[in-house]
């Protein structure tokens, strides 16, 4: 059998083997839920409510505003927002202008928000008003943005929960036009047609930048509007059913999973600006959703909660992990807490989100040898192989990177031509992940390549020591990563934060690891953290980690 004979079909449900019929763009997606349910709830923002029709009228507005003051199709937004329905606003109001939105994470500083504007070539900037005045006015000083609008993450609501929103929210620069304000006062004109295609870009998306700086890759509409369809298809959500927007809407999971798949079905998107887990208890006991999908850091800290119960998840049809390794342990915890199976998956930015996933009516394996658990399969329109350094087939079960072909999968990288090539040779995506497929098609993710610790020549993949870390009842988070070693080379270090209430020392935990794990994999240094360091989307930063000064305390 080869990974061309796509065994993963026989773990497919009728719902995922049925073929996709996106639409050409995802602007088609909106204006099709739009026409079909005009007054139903598009976007919840605490006690806030804005509907299709609104959201058409004021994305309408904003695209004559970029129109009117320059922005030329083919330009790009950078869109510097948090989960808001002002970032829902401002990316439909850049698709009708003919534009590529440029998804930026507010919690950018001036550095890092500076490559991407200039690199991206960013014409508009779409922001909150206090990252305007603290750093992003004086960044885009000396980029080629032309076009400020600024928002306050207090507006569309009047709840102002200041769990997750600042006390001063509202602070009207006035060096810049109101984003709201400028979309009202130009609601009424009409657009023109920008005549967007499934081969245009839809967004500019800067990878996390793991090696160098972040590169932009290009998802197009057509990968978008694949991907959501595909989603709207298998989740088989009831009309009018709620999504809640866990994960960043900047991160490809929230903008896709989320977003993209909301919009597509005509469904409600529930918002609550960043992620806290008492507000996000909140929010979900109000709206009551159907699907969300998060990183498994996420999760885990709503499990913390010890005023979290089954009843506050029995709206839920469906609940996805992504964005970050997803372990065993957890899935055992939150299903015997909660009772809902958290239903794993896989993808990149370069995927436009989900390339594998966990389908319908199943339960992901957990590999006997290793302990990783399955993120899912492929569905009928990818094939995914396992490859060697030549990009030949590996054997079934044997390790090698993963590698990706798909209608999701970018045609490449902007104005990379050289990185495109060596990424996305012949148009499939070289992941830079290691993992494995079983005889029966379902994928595990083994490790990044560069996080693999060499141990005294011994192989060591981070991921399957902290899979055994997260089954202790004491440990909340962990990371693992190599540090230097005068004998072994590296050796394996653990980073840990404990549950509330509990205690253990580095000894007890390493003795438990190797009780459990092969010699040359436990950790022989166990270091704990009230936090362990993350990304936006909810990621444990093992680069970081690497970088903290040495601290045995074993």
């Amino acid at each position: 059998m080869r990974y061309a004979d796509k065994p993963w079909l026989q773990h497919l449900s009728p719902e995922h083997l049925a073929p996709v019929d996106p639409p050409p763009t995802m602007l088609h997606a909106f204006r099709a839920s739009a026409r079909r349910v005009p007054d139903r709830t598009a976007l919840a923002y605490f006690d806030g409510r804005v509907s299709y029709a609104e959201a058409d009228a004021l994305s309408d507005g904003i695209a004559n505003h970029l129109l009117a003051h320059g922005f030329r199709p083919g330009d790009r937004t950078a869109i510097v927002l948090q989960n808001t329905p002002q970032f829902v606003l401002a990316l439909l109001g850049t698709w009708k202008a003919g534009g590529t939105a440029v998804p930026v994470s507010p919690m950018y500083k001036g550095r890092e928000l500076e490559h991407v504007l200039r690199d991206a070539q960013v014409t508009a900037v779409v922001c909150h008003e206090r990252g305007w005045t603290s750093y992003i006015r004086q960044t885009v000083a000396d980029s080629p943005v032309s076009i400020a609008l600024t928002t306050s993450e207090s507006d569309l609501q009047s709840r102002d929960d200041h769990r997750v929103l600042p006390p001063d929210a509202r602070t009207r620069p006035e060096d810049c036009d109101d984003l709201l304000a400028a979309a009202r006062a130009a609601a009424g004109a009409p657009v023109p047609d920008p005549g967007l295609g499934p081969d245009d870009a839809a967004l500019l998306t800067y990878t996390s930048g793991t090696t160098g700086m972040p590169k932009g890759a290009l998802n197009t509409h057509g990968n978008m509007a694949y991907n959501a369809q595909r989603q709207c298809q298998v989740l088989q959500l009831p009309d009018g059913a709620t999504v809640f927007a866990l994960a960043p809407l900047f991160h490809i999971s929230g903008m896709v999973s989320q977003l993209a798949a909301a919009i597509t079905g005509g469904s409600t998107l529930a918002m609550a600006y960043r992620f806290e887990a008492g507000a996000v208890l909140d929010a979900i006991r109000e709206h009551r959703p159907g699907y969300m999908v998060g990183p498994s850091t996420a999760y885990i800290a709503l499990m913390a909660r010890p005023d979290a119960s089954a009843d506050d998840f029995a709206s839920f049809k469906w609940l996805s992990s992504g964005g970050a390794p997803l372990p065993p342990a957890v899935v055992e915890e939150f299903q015997r807490r909660f009772g809902h199976y958290l239903r794993n998956g896989y993808g990149l930015t370069e995927c436009t989100g989900a390339c594998a996933s966990v389908p319908p009516g199943r339960q992901a394996p957990v590999d006997p040898v290793s302990g990783t658990l399955a993120v899912g399969v492929p569905g009928p329109d990818t094939v995914i192989r396992i490859v060697d350094e030549s990009g030949a087939d590996v054997p079934f079960g044997e390790h090698g990177e993963i590698a990706v072909r798909g209608p999701m999968v970018v045609p490449g990288y902007w104005r990379r031509p050289e990185e495109s090539a060596a990424t996305l040779p012949e148009g499939e995506l070289r992941t830079g992940d290691i993992g494995f497929m079983d005889e029966t098609g379902w994928l595990y993710v083994v490790d990044r390549k560069k996080d693999m610790i060499s141990a005294s020549g011994f192989k060591v993949w981070p991921r399957e020591v902290e899979d055994v870390l997260y089954t202790h009842p004491a440990v909340r988070e962990a990371a693992v990563v190599g540090v230097p070693h005068p004998y072994r080379g590296e050796t394996v270090k653990a980073y840990v934060s404990l549950r509330p209430g509990t205690s253990v020392d580095s000894r007890a935990l390493m003795a438990y690891c190797r009780e459990r794990l092969a010699a040359y994999k436990y950790p022989r240094e166990v270091e704990f953290l009230a936090e362990l360091p993350k990304n936006t989307s909810g990621k444990i930063l093992r680069r970081e980690l690497r970088g903290l000064p040495g601290q045995r305390t074993g």
